[in-house]
């Protein structure tokens, strides 16, 4: 019998290297369909970070990218984009795509069965003042594309207004803005991408206005597509300022389908266009929507037998399908465990982008007519050949205790290894990993990143705080006014409750986080003396100066996660990074891209200004080229390496197989 070897945690040798890690970072995005073929955007971290738009052809053939690169299909409308392309399926010539191109931000169609291979031609202008013009959430009817524009009017980034347009596919507009129809006007800050019934009489769409944000209060509108291609009497027929409208759409038979958080759940919902009357069609206390973060996210898909393809559930999604008149719900089967809102229906089927703690997200297909399901494309199993399942962690879902007994929800991934053991006398270091948002989850699924440190013995928790999604509107409203103070007390309690139960070592836990979880980290090191060390990447840091800099989509969400723009102030001193940096002792790394439009690299600079002089170990790691989310596969091997650098020096373990991260203090 073979004698297991026995290693300290954290120094086990692994398969999953930072190269592979980052190879196959991100997932299938923006599932459609073209007739009977199936089409997404996929990610390409080696290729520069690009966005591929990949091809399932009808005959059932393997899956095919149709740009190559440099072509990258990626809307930056409220810098986080949205469904970035449409398609029909025409008589002759083949299908006819629309997309947003991420380097110039224009609109172009394809044809990619042209005689001849023709490349994408433009349809709108080069942008102009302040980055310009943006297109988002398209749709084809006759010869234009209707969508959302995001047109910049100055320099600032608030500088902005958005309308529904209508974009002619001949290419007149390329060189002509005056060339695109405005829809509606600009009274409403934001807008999602126009839902046409099947007829062709209407038109439906979500919008919504500062100070909130669309899990607060968004309105669905309605309006009639007159004969001459205009909307006529545009009005609101369901939501408001403490409703969230998350999703509109029409079913086969002309049903308007939205979905509505008004009874504290996001439910699916008929409603009447006259009266905007609403009927909940599966009242349960799941969600069936989300956060509205891109216009264009699809939770709800109608199928043409008055079916309805749906994704609910508390916490993660499922994939089901709901009997609007008995409300009976009937779940996919299969492994996947956790959905993304990208629904896409081709007759009986039902297209989407699933994952499971075994599978990475991969692209899906459900034949509601014999319930079978399978993988048609978009998973990364070419790259996980070469890894034995067995190194994959085991999540295990648990529901801890906060302050005031409230739930905290979270994911927990032991320090996991075939072939090596700890000694039996030691405890395993753990990280608390911190989403991002905050109005965000994360499911119980294969991450390679976190696969990266619990197969070299470093645990990992995932802490679904109060203020995330997924659990209802209540524990979505914990958060309000509140940020930086429950994310950190929740984050705490569990780290807490892993040491005192033995599964971890007190004086070896760390956190860590990105964007809205990089503020956690880094308040968290300010508030409390739980953790030896913190990964803080691409943070909030300073309430007052996010207010003022960040994006416009953001620019008012401080409003509701810290206080009124009259308590920013003092909010700022109590909660901030950048105002308690007296109160870290701890060392940390802070990795930042510098071109990143959501949390500038001005907070981290004045972060460490304000931790200068204080003989505090940390490390400050830039990537040029880089916006708010790392997706070239250099940046996040880098990234990858120091992190676990960081936690090798901190807790004292035996890592010469990474790049030594120099802390400075």
């Amino acid at each position: 019998m073979a004698v297991v070897p026995t290693r300290p945690y954290g120094s086990w040798p692994s398969p999953i290297d930072a190269e592979l890690a980052a190879s196959l970072d991100g997932r299938p995005e923006y599932v459609g369909t073209v007739g009977s073929e199936v089409w997404w955007t996929e990610p390409r971290p080696q290729e520069d970070g690009r966005r591929a738009l990949v091809r399932r052809p009808a005959d059932g053939g393997p899956a095919v990218t149709s740009l190559p690169a440099p072509w990258n299909v990626r809307s930056r409308v409220t810098e986080y984009g949205g469904h970035p392309w449409a398609g029909v399926e025409r008589a002759e010539g083949g299908p006819l795509l629309v997309f947003a191109d991420f380097a110039d931000q224009r609109l172009h169609a394809y044809e990619p069965d042209a005689p001849g291979g023709g490349g994408p031609r433009p349809l709108t202008p080069v942008s102009g003042v302040g980055g310009g013009l943006r297109w988002a959430d398209p749709v084809l009817r006759g010869a234009e594309v209707w969508c959302v524009l995001e047109e910049f009017t100055g320099p600032a980034p608030t500088d902005v207004r958005r309308v529904l347009a209508a974009v002619p596919l001949d290419g007149s507009a390329a060189e002509d803005r005056s060339a695109v129809r405005e829809l509606t006007d600009d009274r409403y800050r934001f807008s999602t991408g126009p839902r046409l019934s099947p007829d062709g009489r209407h038109a439906a769409w979500l919008v919504w206005d500062h100070p909130r944000m669309p899990w607060d209060g968004t309105e669905l509108r309605l309006a009639e597509v007159t004969a001459d291609g205009t909307l006529a009497g545009p009005r609101t027929v369901l939501g408001g300022p403490e409703e969230s409208v998350a999703q509109v759409e029409w079913a086969a038979d002309g049903t308007l389908l939205a979905v509505s958080d008004r009874g504290g759940w996001w439910n699916p919902y008929r409603v009447d266009p006259g009266t905007g009357s609403a009927v909940n069609l599966c009242p349960r206390e799941e969600e069936f929507g989300g956060a509205l973060w891109k216009p264009g996210l699809r939770w709800l898909a109608p199928l043409p037998d008055r079916l309805v393809a749906v994704l609910h559930g508390q916490g993660a999604p499922v994939l089901g399908v709901l009997d609007p008149e008995s409300g009976d719900l009937v779940d996919a089967a299969g492994p996947w465990t956790a959905w993304q809102p990208t629904l896409a229906v081709s007759g009986t089927r039902v297209y989407g982008v699933a994952a499971s703690p075994r599978s990475p997200y991969e692209v899906v297909e459900l034949d509601t007519a014999t319930g079978h399901a399978r993988v048609i494309g978009g998973g990364a199993r070419t790259g996980l050949d070469r890894v034995d399942p067995a190194y994959y962690p085991e999540p295990q879902s648990r529901t801890f205790l906060g302050p005031d007994d409230r739930e905290i929800h979270a994911h927990v991934y032991p320090p996991h290894h075939p072939a090596v053991r700890a000694p039996a006398d030691e405890l395993p270091p753990y990280v608390v990993w911190a989403h991002g948002g905050p109005t965000d989850h994360v499911p119980p699924v294969l991450d390679l990143h976190i696969a990266y440190f619990t197969s070299r013995g470093i645990g990992v928790v995932e802490v679904n705080y109060g203020g995330s999604t997924g659990y209802g509107r209540a524990y979505r409203e914990r958060l309000r006014e509140q940020w930086g103070v429950v994310d950190v007390e929740d984050c705490a309690a569990v780290a807490r409750a892993l040491a005192a139960e033995g599964t971890a070592d007190p004086d070896r836990l760390a956190v860590r986080g990105g964007s809205a979880g990089g503020w956690t980290a880094a308040a968290s090191l300010a508030a409390t003396d739980v953790y030896a060390c913190a990964a803080i990447i691409y943070p909030v840091l300073d309430l007052l100066g996010f207010a003022e800099e960040t994006h416009d989509l953001e620019s008012r969400y401080i409003d509701s996660l810290a206080g009124p723009p009259q308590t920013l102030a003092v909010r700022c001193r109590e909660r901030s990074p950048v105002a308690r940096a007296d109160r870290i002792t701890a060392p940390f790394v802070l990795l930042q891209g510098l071109d990143d439009p959501v949390c500038p690299p001005a907070q981290a600079e004045r972060f460490l200004a304000a931790m200068r002089g204080r003989s505090v170990p940390h490390a400050y790691v830039t990537f040029e080229g880089e916006g708010h989310g790392f997706r070239r596969a250099d940046t996040m091997v880098r990234a990858l390496e120091a992190e676990l650098s960081l936690y090798a020096q901190v807790f004292g373990i035996d890592r010469p197989d990474i790049p030594l991260l120099r802390l400075e203090s």
